[in-house]
């Protein structure tokens, strides 16, 4: 192997945080050919990863690994959202012991890449392509192993799982999520209600934050965020709430900490 081509292996090794894949076609773009790859390949400092990625030989990759590289390599928005966010983030783990599912939001046309969706990554992954919050605000970047990824922040993780929520057992685990967002950040909240196309994610998640008598909900301005019109009913047999004309499950209204 020649000086050079050693050089850029080394340069490559130095900038490439254990625990990821990179993905071939960004490897092209940086001068690393499939001939070159396969020479690295053959010299034990690089092992396939599925079709369309590589990894350190022996390495051991998991799926926050591969979410780096959709973020950092392929400028992807996809991202862990929802319950896996706030696991991530520290908020969730009261409600489940183990992580047995993680769901990943990214934009309607961005689509994950074959070497993705083909690796078993050892947990359940839901794949949701969704245009109800814009891609990028509302997020926030935590530490895994010896890299960041960037997560859906404790506010639109708690809008995502309204997204998701369709039982009535869903939405009492919502509101009990939504008991432990007492310090969230009032604009941050506000920007993303006002560009929420959900008019179901609006109307529970200022029913819930009311709920739960959290203070930041009196620094929001709700006359600029659309709530729609009509009545909403999310539950069969539920309680009816006047204020934001929807139907919830009749625990959440009889074991509420307010009645609204």
């Amino acid at each position: 192997m020649s000086i050079s081509t050693e050089t850029k292996i080394n340069l490559l090794l130095q900038g490439w945080p254990l625990g990821t894949v990179c993905a071939t076609s960004w490897l092209n773009q940086k001068g690393y050919s499939n001939q070159l790859l396969n020479r690295y390949k053959k010299s034990r400092w690089l092992e396939s990863f599925e079709t369309g990625a590589v990894k350190r030989v022996g390495d051991s990759v998991s799926y926050d690994g591969a979410i780096y590289t959709l973020q950092h390599q392929l400028a992807l928005s996809i991202h862990p959202g929802g319950r896996a966010a706030l696991s991530l983030l520290g908020k969730a783990h009261y409600l489940e012991l183990a992580q047995s599912k993680v769901d990943l939001f990214g934009a309607e046309k961005e689509v994950l890449p074959a070497w993705f969706k083909n690796t078993d990554w050892g947990i359940k992954l839901v794949y949701h392509q969704s245009a109800f919050l814009p891609a990028g605000i509302g997020m926030t970047e935590v530490t895994v192993k010896s890299f960041s990824i960037k997560v859906s922040s404790a506010a639109r993780a708690m809008m995502e799982c309204l997204y998701l929520a369709t039982t009535s057992q869903d939405l009492v685990e919502c509101y009990q999520l939504m008991e432990g967002m007492n310090n969230l950040r009032p604009n941050s909240v506000q920007q993303l209600l006002e560009q929420c196309k959900s008019i179901k994610v609006k109307r529970l998640f200022l029913y819930m934050a009311e709920k739960a008598d959290h203070q930041w909900v009196q620094y929001l301005t709700i006359e600029e965020i659309d709530l729609g019109k009509g009545k909403r009913s999310f539950v069969k047999n539920g309680s009816y709430v006047p204020k934001y004309q929807i139907t919830v499950p009749k625990e959440m209204e009889e074991n509420g900490k307010q009645t609204l």
